[in-house]
């Protein structure tokens, strides 16, 4: 019964007693934390006023989140990815709609909450990154109350590596994807309280889970994988179909509602077409990640001799780590579910009902990890299988403790032993909880550290005052942060400019300089400009959309009055589409009608005005295009054709 104090139930058919898989507390201390622990939420159990254990694991499990916290508000920020999730929510403030006045590739509940929330506390990337950081801490929370079924311990455990692989990747952005995650990490939590609460409780559980997967699925429609896999099962396992379809309905409004204003044909265009078909060949890697090599650009800029962060412990290379990381994100993902279905269909403990449908939860993902392995898909694929991991190495330790006895005294007269008990009685085999730590902490130090401790504690570092943040550009009250100084000053001298001369209501278009090859934009000069309208349905650009020969975009650079074309992103290589050139079009519209009013640090970034005539140059051929056109053709060569 939900309240109860009584130790958490048993699913073992045909018995109502735990069986010896079930490590009761007495012998095992995996369920809970004593004899008398009050039932764990996620297992039925009533919220109560928590004890002081509890609150202790909670405040450990805060503690190592808000340590790096004030480095990441001023860390660099990713300036498309953050760039639209400030532009694009203020875009549907001013009646704009989502695939149909500008391209977004994932679920529209993320802009429509992000709106509210801008309404409410201030359109400001202090504002955005909050709400980032509370999207990062609802998913590791989640972990930690599901996880709370092998006790406190363990839960703090699996919360702080879930802690390692979410806060690390793209700092506070507040991206669908750690929202949706954490809704559908929220929904399971749901599901399995559904499984062992009683009546009210259970039905008002299911309800709550449809609604939080159906949320989930207006984030990002591309969990409907994990989301299937997961309550899949758990229907499968109670036969309680209609609270969690009626919650369900419920939760997918938010999408009936973008279909009735976007259409159909718009909504299947953009949120299904271009992101799995037109999108994919430009943004896919190498499966698995090259030995020899890092294949994605950002993470090749990152890990640059200038760029990459202190680390001095004995660790693997970046491109070595990402090959071996990349293999192990299967394995756990595959084997968990493995090990859960096997201690399932044996009969075992109700918390393995959780591990079951956390860990389909996370097989379900892992398309993400692999349909672009660099280290940000890798941790945003494998954050829910991965934080599993301390729970699944404790099981087999303990199990490994009940099922071999070993000799405690002299052989008796028939020659066999005086007395056994299980091995290791002392030491760390009495402590699985403590096994699991270490081992993955060596695990991550192992597989991963740059990606995950380093980070974590660069941005410690910086939230101590021990290393400088990024680099700051700003405009009135908005500001925003680069990698290096010369971005730094060419945009803070684009921006001064723009500033000056621009009125409001004219119309502003971002991109690459050479406009035949969109491999990335920074949106986040749009947010610097509110009062500027954005001149094309390509806020957000990735290779094969608007470079595709024909796209809309050289009728968009016509419509503009203002061009920000940046140099930032000219030397990206990959070994992908992303490296062909698409059409010259637009390119041809700024030299005819487009005059280049400010070339900043060596043509970092160029600045057009409309006028009369044009100036008669493409923006390719200025600064850093000619040379980099020419470069990139030598190694698409060489590399087959991309």
């Amino acid at each position: 019964m939900p309240g109860s104090d009584a130790p958490a139930t048993y699913d073992a058919p045909g018995s109502d007693a735990p069986t010896r898989d079930d490590f009761p507390a007495a012998d095992g201390a995996l369920i809970a934390d004593g004899v008398h622990a009050p039932t764990p939420y996620v297992l039925g159990g009533a919220l109560r006023r928590p004890q002081w254990q509890g609150a202790a694991a909670v405040a450990i499990v805060l503690a190592v989140i808000a340590l790096p916290v004030r480095g990441l508000f001023k860390a660099t920020g990713s300036s498309m990815e953050e760039g639209f999730m400030l532009v694009f929510p203020k875009r549907l403030l001013a009646g704009d709609v989502p695939n149909v006045d500008y391209l977004h590739l994932y679920g529209p509940f993320s802009i429509h909450v992000l709106a509210g929330w801008y309404t409410l506390f201030g359109y400001t990337l202090t504002s955005e990154r909050t709400f980032g950081l509370l999207q990062h801490v609802a998913l590791i929370l989640g972990i930690f109350v599901l996880t709370r079924a092998w006790g406190r311990r363990l839960a703090v455990i699996c919360a702080v590596t879930a802690t390692f692989l979410v806060l690390t990747p793209i700092g506070l952005s507040a991206l669908a994807w750690e929202g949706g995650v954490a809704l559908a990490l929220w929904s399971v939590v749901l599901g399995v309280r559904a499984l062992h609460a009683d009546g009210v409780w259970q039905q008002r559980a299911a309800l709550g889970a449809g609604l939080l997967a159906g949320f989930s699925l207006g984030y990002r429609p591309d969990l409907v994988i994990a989301l299937c896999l997961a309550h899949g099962w758990l229907l499968w396992r109670s036969r309680r179909w209609r609270p969690l379809l009626i919650g369900s309905a419920i939760g997918v409004v938010p999408i009936v509602v973008h279909l009735a204003m976007a259409g159909i044909g718009a909504s299947v265009r953009g949120m299904v077409l271009d992101p799995v078909f037109r999108l994919r060949p430009g943004r896919e890697l190498p499966r698995p990640p090259s030995w020899g090599h890092i294949d994605g650009a950002l993470q090749a800029v990152a890990e640059g001799p200038a760029d990459a962060p202190w680390w001095r412990f004995p660790a693997l290379s970046a491109n070595h780590q990402l090959f071996v990381w990349f293999f192990f994100v299967i394995v756990v993902g595959i084997g968990i579910v493995v090990l859960a279905v096997r201690w399932v269909r044996r009969g075992a403990a109700a918390r393995h009902t959780a591990l079951l449908a956390a860990a389909l939860l996370g097989l379900g993902m892992l398309p993400q990890a692999l349909q672009r392995p660099d280290s940000t898909h890798l941790a945003w694929g494998s954050c829910v299988s991965v934080a599993l991991l301390p729970c699944v190495i404790a099981e087999v330790v303990a199990r490994r403790r009940l099922a071999a006895p070993v000799s405690l005294g002299p052989p008796d007269a028939s020659g066999a032993s005086g007395s056994t008990r299980s091995w290791g009685a002392s030491g760390l085999a009495r402590r699985p909880w403590l096994v699991a730590g270490v081992a993955i902490a060596v695990v991550l130090g192992v597989v991963c550290p740059y990606y995950t401790y380093r980070y974590y504690l660069l941005d410690a570092r910086i939230a101590a005052g021990n290393k400088p943040s990024g680099f700051e550009v700003s405009r009135g009250d908005r500001d925003f942060y680069f990698g290096n100084q010369p971005l730094q000053e060419a945009s803070q001298q684009a921006i001064d400019q723009l500033a000056e001369s621009a009125k409001p209501g004219e119309r502003l278009l971002v991109g690459p300089a050479d406009l035949s090859r969109t491999i990335y934009s920074d949106v986040v000069f749009y947010y610097l400009f509110p009062e500027l309208t954005p001149a094309t349905y390509y806020i957000e650009m990735d290779p094969g959309l608007p470079d595709k020969p024909g796209s809309r975009l050289a009728g968009d650079v016509a419509s503009a009055d203002w061009l920000l074309l940046t140099n930032f992103w000219t030397g990206w290589y990959e070994p992908n589409a992303s490296s062909k050139f698409g059409g010259d079009a637009p390119n041809q519209v700024v030299a005819t009608q487009f005059c280049l009013v400010g070339n900043y640090v060596d043509a970092l970034v160029l600045l057009y005005h409309r006028c009369a005539h044009g100036g008669g140059v493409s923006p390719a051929g200025i600064g850093l295009g000619a040379d980099r056109r020419a470069s990139l053709d030598h190694e698409l060569a060489n590399h087959g054709g991309g």
